[in-house]
């Protein structure tokens, strides 16, 4: 660090620092109004972020045949065992709320000719509940409603161009704000009182995954080497039908296709799903994911038949699908669409409570980040947009009605500057697809683990590599299979179902 030039910037007292600017992230600074919000953010577009990459939906309790209490049995359900009741009965609860929230806010979501809302079906629910917009659009439309209120809003201030690598200590146990780096080297420590983590998932750690390749856990990597203490990092989820086409990212082909009635097929065009499931194509994500991917190894390719369930209203149902699978010069109105799993959802993360709150004093996380215990070993689909504005309205319910005492940094730790070079990239993405992915098992993830502390003894503590040995520590942990992680040497599951958790100075 001594090489560059350390500005610093001391927010306002009662100001919030927000790292990222998600949907999680920009809900949460709307929500904060009159406070002063400061969104620390790498991107100057809304495209960065994987909010803005949602398709199906988002999950909640609107139709008036549907209760929160159902929507909450489904989540639990889907969970394996692992997720805390008490936490799905607040996003069921508060959910559709927080949807109307968004519908006043300008969101456009899809409705009938009567004016309610036009909600699909999705893999694990009981009934419809998934609230669309223009077909598959969902968190793009969101996020754009989102950014315009924000780029409005008076008590909001950007920093745009500023990615945050490490936190400060208040040097009492407590985080003090962050500390920033412009892609010219320049460092900025922002001091704050509160700071606010929500910047998404892991998916960048894998060489196949439909998140942006900037989602690299960076803010797990930052709170763990604080104290922090992390919860459920082994539990992974692989979407399974990302469109095999060879790009990275990996286009999604949404759940919500399947919800309307397309099929799982084979080389041979057989049906496969109700093999593994007797829930068939709707069977939770895990048991799906797991299915293609046996599939693949058995050399069956594995394709998505969405001709006589969507056929010619392909083009306006699911623009996004349709687009992605032009431009690779498939039409899926004729043809299937070719599909493997990829990582897609982050279960774990920073433990927090029900608002948002860290084990570290003046340190919240919010979104996919957090691990509030809402998901367990694996989430239902489409809750994870719905969990941001909840769990991002209650934390800032929370700060708003707190006296919060002020926090001075008095230390800094910079990241290994530009220590995640292309090939410590690739070597860390490709291990983590191979040795932790759909199927795991002791060998390799032991394996892993040595490559990952060779990458970290040869360019230091870098954010991604401090993530991965986090996930990978847990999943060897982890001697069961268990929603979205299935070890081939432990295939059955323990009883009781327990999360784990960890911090950093476990893995030593």
């Amino acid at each position: 660090m001594a090489n560059w030039h350390l500005d610093t910037e001391k927010l306002p007292k009662g100001a919030v620092l927000i790292v990222g600017a998600g949907l999680a992230g920009i809900y949460t600074a709307l929500k904060l109004a009159p406070r002063p919000v400061y969104i620390l953010t790498s991107r100057r577009s809304k495209e960065g972020a994987a909010s803005a990459w949602a398709q199906g939906g988002i999950a909640a309790a609107l139709h008036p045949d549907d209760s929160p209490e159902s929507h909450a049995a489904d989540t639990i359900a889907a969970g394996d065992g692992l997720v805390d009741p008490e936490i799905a009965h607040i996003l069921a609860t508060e959910g559709p709320d927080r949807v109307r929230d968004l519908a006043a806010l300008g969101v456009p979501f899809d409705r009938k000719e009567d004016g309610s809302l036009y909600l699909s079906l999705e893999a694990a629910h009981s009934m419809a509940r998934v609230a669309r917009v223009k077909g598959d659009t969902a968190g793009r439309e969101i996020i754009n409603v989102m950014v315009k209120h924000a780029r409005a809003a008076d008590h909001i201030t950007p920093l745009i161009g500023w990615r945050a690598e490490s936190l400060l200590s208040d040097g009492h146990g407590g985080i003090a704000g962050a500390l920033a780096r412009r892609d010219d080297g320049s460092l900025l420590g922002i001091e704050a009182d509160v700071t606010v983590l929500a910047t998404g998932g892991v998916g960048g750690l894998f060489a196949v995954t439909t998140n942006p390749k900037t989602a690299r856990g960076d803010s797990l990597g930052m709170a763990a080497v604080m104290g922090a203490v992390m919860r459920d990092m082994e539990f992974v989820q692989f979407h399974p039908t990302a469109i095999d086409i060879g790009r990275d990212p990996a286009p999604l082909a949404t759940e919500a296709l399947r919800g309307d009635g397309a099929v799982l097929i084979n080389k041979t065009g057989k049906r496969f799903m109700t093999n593994y499931h007797p829930d068939g194509e709707l069977a939770p994500r895990d048991d799906v994911a797991r299915a293609i991917f046996a599939e693949i190894e058995a050399g069956r390719k594995p394709m998505l038949d969405c001709r006589e369930a969507v056929g010619d209203h392909f083009p306006d149902h699911f623009p996004t699908v349709f687009d992605a699978c032009m431009s690779a010069k498939i039409d899926p109105r004729i043809q299937p669409i070719p599909v493997a799993p990829a990582v897609h959802y982050h279960m774990g993360g920073v433990a927090t409570d029900s608002y948002g709150r860290s084990s570290l004093p003046g340190l919240l996380a919010v979104g996919e980040c957090s691990a509030t215990g809402l998901h367990g070993a694996n989430r239902l689909a489409s809750n994870s947009l719905l969990e941001a504005i909840v769990f991002g309205g209650r934390a800032a319910e929370m700060i708003l009605g707190s006296e919060l005492p002020a926090r001075n940094a008095e230390k800094i730790r910079s990241q290994p500057w530009l220590a995640m070079t292309p090939e410590v990239t690739q070597t860390l993405r490709t291990g983590m697809t191979q040795l932790c992915g759909v199927r795991r098992k002791a060998a390799g993830l032991n394996r892993l683990q040595g490559q990952i502390d060779e990458l970290i003894d040869q360019v230091g503590r870098a954010n991604p590599l401090i993530a991965s040995r986090l996930i990978v520590a847990s999943a060897l942990a982890r001697e069961e299979s268990r929603g979205g992680h299935f070890r081939d040497d432990h295939p059955d599951v323990v009883n009781p179902a327990l999360s784990s958790y960890i911090t950093y100075d476990m893995l030593d």
